[in-house]
């Protein structure tokens, strides 16, 4: 393998799944936001505490969601990138309430592999 090859993503192949996971959110698309995800995609609440694993679960909780939920929209305030991480600091509409979050996306061959959601204030 030349360097090349064993290069580290630049960030147009690192944002690929995070901007498509995005879209699929706010069109409450449940197969393009799953594409973004990797089969194994472990999501994280807050900081080391595994929420759920799997595309499947991710595929059933956010199709619940998606269906009761038609106002759903996300905007990007911030975003980060850094190596094969990308950190949205998000605003949400849900329900008629806005709210933020940050969302931390590891990204590895294309695909979003673990996600951990930070509520920016404690509840």
């Amino acid at each position: 393998m030349s360097a090349h090859s064993q290069s580290k993503p630049d960030n147009k192949t690192l944002l690929a799944p995070v901007k498509l996971q995005l879209k699929g959110y706010n069109n409450r698309d449940i197969d393009t936001f799953a594409k973004a995800f990797s089969d194994s995609v472990k999501v994280y609440r807050t900081p080391g505490v595994l929420t759920y694993q799997g595309k499947e679960e991710l595929r059933k909780r956010y199709a619940a969601m998606f269906a009761a939920t038609p106002d759903l929209h996300c905007e990007i305030e911030k975003r980060i990138v850094s190596g094969e991480v990308v950190i949205d600091h998000e605003k949400v509409l849900k329900n008629g309430e806005r709210f933020e979050a940050i969302a931390v996306y590891r990204v590895k061959n294309g695909e979003i592999v673990e996600v951990t959601f930070i509520p920016p204030y404690s509840e």
